[in-house]
């Protein structure tokens, strides 16, 4: 690993390891260009992961104070966490799934397609499926994902047979285990799925690709990359002409700390990332840096999320095996004749028994909830994922009642769930249903949603600096060599998992980076 200097002013600075940050940072040093990589967690392993729900939970999940407000369950629920994501090094990565999906091409041209719906600040993305897909081809290779470049998909568990066998009865074909980022066969240095079960509490195998231990040891190889975890940035600073120069973090000792910077990305998810750009307010930028179309913060999506559980009569162990190595991707598509816009994805998904008591009825006591948890072993799982509405009126905003222990506001999250949100869970929640039935369910249980990991938005890409915060490469409208790294960027949410077009986007930046670098645009 490189040591850089905090007064070296050539050195590209990225906020954030996860899937954007950590994906930037190996591809910006594999080109030569020196890297100061700040993550707010710590540095965890494939040894320290810990297959325990609650103790995992506690090890990787950010648990910084948040607050929420709006009519959505989770401010009700969860009011102190609207997210579930990670605060440690490789990000949200040793949390996720894996499951590794493209993006449909009308979902990059959604305002086109869907028209102008009441409510929603729906907007065409500055891209296309076209442009996108060489990236997406880059990405797959990168990350191993299953059923791309010859890689065959993973083994189904019981709670997959259980899944394939209501939804081929119902006549759904796209059923199989899915486009997953873990190995089904030795890889990149790495073993094969082992099947434990443990996937959101950190991959103990290595076989699921994480930044952790894929891209910033790459990055490290290379003498370019300076890692600091446990550096948690609380503030981007700019010049007079209004370009930023670096940024200001807390080191794990508590001294704060001043990082000159050529550029700064930001990769902290879409709750930190608007919070920071909001602190960095200044006399020339009032409103929180990139920010003079209002739009910072705005349109926050988490995805349309819901579960739905079946007991049978005869034992699943859903819990046995890969996580979410299972998909109906036949609802993906648009149609309105179902009464939205829009589509979603079935995926299974088990809990443990402990985050199970948490999130079958959060807050829900008695015979039935006792029932269900009576029947574990019995039960089969999926959750539901689909495109939510953007909203402007869905956002994050500071705080300033509630201050962190750096003395900061913290983030609220306010949402509300559009018209088109509701209407589409309670579609997917009634195929969820007949998939179960189908294969014989003696009961069926809805979930409400939970904490979501796909946190999307609040610095939305578009092609005018009047309506959105950066441009198609994430640089921001208003400061040349400031960019947008993460879920932040986009400008609707599709129906899919997000992590791959992260990382797409984030191999397309670093090329547009070193590109403005060698023509000494940047």
């Amino acid at each position: 690993m490189g040591k850089i200097a905090f007064d070296d002013v050539s050195a590209v600075v990225i906020i954030g390891s996860g899937a954007g940050g950590g994906t930037l940072a190996n591809e910006l040093c594999q080109k030569g260009i020196k890297v100061v990589c700040l993550e707010a967690g710590a540095m965890q392993s494939s040894a320290s992961f810990i297959n325990d729900e609650w103790k995992s939970f506690a090890q990787l999940a950010w648990l910084d104070a948040r607050t929420t407000s709006g009519s959505w369950r989770i401010a009700k629920d969860f009011p102190g966490l609207p997210a579930w994501i990670c605060k440690t090094v490789g990000g949200s990565t040793t949390h996720w799934a894996g499951a590794s999906l493209r993006f449909q091409e009308h979902e990059f041209k959604v305002r086109t397609h869907y028209g102008a719906i009441d409510g929603a600040s729906l907007m065409d993305w500055p891209l296309t499926l076209k442009e996108m897909e060489p990236w997406y081809a880059k990405a797959e290779d990168k990350m191993g994902v299953t059923r791309s470049n010859g890689i065959p998909g993973l083994p189904g568990n019981n709670n997959f047979k259980v899944m394939h066998a209501g939804a081929t009865r119902l006549g759904y074909k796209e059923v199989h285990t899915g486009r997953m980022a873990i190995n089904s066969r030795p890889r990149d240095g790495r073993g094969r799925c082992l099947q434990l079960g443990f996937c959101f509490q950190g991959c103990k195998s290595g076989a699921k690709w994480s930044t952790l231990y894929t891209e910033l040891p790459k990055a490290e190889a290379t003498g370019k990359l300076d890692l600091r975890p446990e550096s948690h940035v609380t503030r981007i600073e700019h010049n007079a002409a209004g370009k930023v120069t670096g940024v200001v973090y807390f080191d794990k000792d508590g001294r704060a700390q001043r990082q000159k910077a050529r550029a700064v990305c930001v990769a902290g998810n879409s709750i930190e990332t608007p919070r920071l750009l909001l602190m960095s307010a200044s006399d020339k930028f009032r409103d929180g840096l990139a920010n003079s179309s209002g739009q910072v913060g705005r349109n926050y999506m988490r995805h349309m999320t819901g579960s739905v559980y079946a007991a049978f009569k005869e034992p699943v162990h859903m819990y046995r095996g890969t996580t979410m190595a299972g998909i109906v991707g036949d609802e993906a598509r648009h149609d309105t004749r179902r009464g939205f816009v829009g589509g979603y994805e079935m995926e299974t998904l088990s809990l443990g028994v402990p985050f199970m008591a948490a999130f079958l009825n959060p807050g829900g006591w008695g015979e039935d909830f006792t029932w269900w948890m009576e029947h574990y072993s019995q039960l089969a799982g999926m959750w539901l994922v689909g495109e939510d509405m953007p909203r402007e009126s869905n956002r994050v905003t500071l705080n300033r009642d509630v201050k962190d222990k750096y003395g900061n506001p913290v983030p609220n999250v306010h949402f509300d769930d559009h018209a088109n949100d509701i209407a589409m869970r309670e579609h997917a929640y009634t195929q969820g249903e007949r998939v179960y039935q189908a294969a014989g369910a003696i009961r069926t249980f809805r979930t409400p949603p939970y904490p979501s990991t796909h946190n999307l938005g609040t610095c939305r890409m578009g092609a005018r600096a009047a309506d959105s915060v950066c441009n198609a490469f994430g640089r921001t409208h208003d400061i040349p060599n400031l960019f947008i790294s993460d879920g932040s960027q986009f400008t609707t949410g599709g129906a899919e998992n997000p992590t791959l077009t992260i990382v797409a986007l984030a191999i397309r930046q670093a090329d547009h980076i070193a590109d403005l670098m060698k023509r000494k645009q940047l």
